[in-house]
């Protein structure tokens, strides 16, 4: 749970200073695309953890199989939105950051999701079954 809040603080406290210094940025395309992802997914992002509550964790683990929400339509929204997230930061501050992320974080996200995926499908069996065959990713 720490972690969790101090990622969330890092992240606030990123945005905080991108928006109190937003009148001295030279505004290019990357940063306006790039504030622009970082607009939209950031708060999905924040909504996804809050929809998943106490069945977070940074290993993975069947508490409950959670199906409301963002969880409807996308079975890892914290991932998605987190990764468009980190790429809206890194299109902002430079053009080849989104390059980055693609090449380490992405590679890592997809490990985690099947990893987990193969915990819920054992824990829940045909419910996953079901409830994978209704979303995305």
């Amino acid at each position: 749970m720490k972690a969790n809040l101090l990622t969330l603080a890092v992240v606030i406290f990123t945005l905080g200073l991108l928006l109190t210094h937003a009148h001295d940025v030279v505004w290019s395309t990357a940063k306006v695309i790039g504030a622009v992802i970082i607009g939209v997914s950031f708060p999905l992002f924040v909504l996804a953890r809050w929809q998943l509550g106490s069945s977070f964790s940074i290993k993975a683990k069947a508490g409950r199989l959670v199906t409301t929400g963002l969880y409807s339509r996308i079975r890892n929204p914290i991932y998605l939105f987190g990764g468009l997230f980190t790429v809206g930061l890194s299109l902002f501050v430079s053009v080849w950051g989104p390059l980055v992320v693609a090449l380490v974080i992405v590679p890592l996200q997809v490990v985690r999701s099947r990893r987990e995926e193969q915990v819920l499908a054992g824990a829940f069996g045909e419910e996953y079954a079901r409830y994978k065959s209704r979303t995305w990713f």
